[in-house]
């Protein structure tokens, strides 16, 4: 017998036939003798609608008053589970996030979880019940509902299995597993069977959906075994592992793309200690995230040309913040650009295998599509291109690296 952790998220449970249809896997894995634990998300579009709503109301809803309305989501989805479960003769009983006592901060619509009480929903197992959990949401130290921003419930579902010590955290959702890259883009992507947290937390953290990158982190903090799955097929998924050894023997284990990119130039500042600082200060103040950065000496050798990236959410504001920083600074001109796209190659395999940049260049160089920006980390490598180039690039780095072919086939 094992404790499971399952999490459905909302395309999962879109309509009473498709909650109808997790509560018969659910009970299937009950009767294989399994103590099982459901963190779910709100019906598909719901959190949408509900936002849509408060909107309607106020233009930019008070933020402790959002997260009361958008926690009602996963209420409706975690009450009409259990009773798909209850018709079906398995015993279950519904818990929304401030019942079973998950606290977290105080930063409504971003919270970030800081412990979870685990005695209810043991008592709950221990008298054979199936434990019904909302993802999304906790409860701060005042009592107030907090949620944890999009994607929160992966979170959830890793917090809780973390809490229950569990011996798998099972993420459901519309896709059977995590790919080379995203299929839509490019048809020939392959399904992982495993892949390295490390892996996965830099797929996710540059632009892979597949996983919350809050969710990975967690997981890897709390050795959380963790596999991806879909609720609408049945397999195995992508387990993903600590033990590189057991992974696919691939310099490569996929490519990761970001739509949502946009470049920040400011040209002619002062070429002297501080003018990062005094760049990107009001940034980090204005709470926006800065990714690559990249410095250049102008040819006076007295100034400096500093770019960096954003994301695209972010371009207008970022800018209007830079243009008065520009002024300050006597800079010579600000440029942007919101129609960038941001390609990365990931794989742990790149720390012994020499020449995967010179090869990445290769393929682009090839496709005629010049690299604007590069980043690189122990095990990626990340570039900017035009945003026309985005399919092209992933297509030709997928074929250049044989990542449609198992690795046994890629080395033959």
């Amino acid at each position: 017998m094992a404790l499971i952790v399952q999490k459905y998220g909302g395309t999962s449970v879109g309509s009473s036939e498709r909650i109808r249809a997790v509560a018969q896997r659910v009970k299937r894995a009950r009767d294989q003798g399994h103590q099982v634990v459901v963190v779910v998300s709100a019906m598909s579009g719901e959190t949408d609608r509900l936002i849509g709503l408060a909107k309607q109301i106020q233009e930019r809803p008070v933020p402790r008053e959002l997260d009361v309305l958008l926690s009602t989501g996963e209420q409706v989805t975690i009450a009409l589970l259990a009773m798909a479960l209850d018709a079906l003769d398995c015993p279950a009983r519904s818990y929304t996030g401030a019942q079973v006592h998950i606290l977290t901060d105080s930063a409504y619509n971003k919270a970030r979880i800081h412990d979870i009480d685990a005695v209810r929903v043991r008592a709950d197992l221990d008298a054979g019940r199936v434990v019904v959990i909302a993802g999304f949401q906790g409860i701060d130290a005042a009592g107030n509902i907090t949620t944890l921003g999009r994607g929160g419930s992966d979170t959830s579902a890793v917090a809780v299995a973390a809490a229950l010590k569990a011996d798998e955290c099972q993420i459901y959702t519309d896709v059977d597993g995590v790919y080379t890259t995203d299929p839509r883009v490019e048809p020939k992507a392959r399904k992982l069977d495993r892949i390295t947290f490390e892996e996965m937390l830099e797929m996710a953290s540059l632009g892979s959906k597949v996983l919350q990158i809050r969710a990975v982190e967690f997981a890897g903090k709390y050795k959380v075994p963790l596999r991806v799955l879909s609720s609408f097929d049945e397999g195995a998924g992508t387990l993903i592992t600590f033990e590189e050894d057991t992974v696919e023997d691939a310099k490569i284990a996929g490519i990761a793309f970001s739509r949502d990119e946009a470049k920040l130039t400011v040209l002619g500042v002062p070429d002297q200690p501080g003018v990062a600082h005094k760049i990107l200060g009001p940034i980090a103040a204005a709470n926006i995230e800065v990714d690559m950065i990249v410095q250049n000496i102008a040819p006076d050798e007295t100034t400096t040309d500093f770019t960096f990236t954003v994301h695209r959410n972010d371009y207008e504001r970022a800018l209007e913040i830079l243009q008065g920083t520009a002024a300050t600074l006597a800079a010579r001109q600000v440029l942007g650009d919101a129609q960038i796209v941001k390609i990365s190659l990931v794989g742990v395999g790149m720390r012994n295998h020499a020449g995967i940049a010179s090869q990445m260049f290769g393929a682009l160089a090839r496709e005629g599509i010049n690299i604007r920006m590069i980043s690189t980390s122990e095990i990626k490598i990340s570039v900017v291109v035009d945003q026309k180039y985005l399919e092209l690039g992933v297509r030709a780095l997928h074929d250049a690296f044989g990542l449609a072919r198992p690795p046994q086939a890629a080395r033959s």
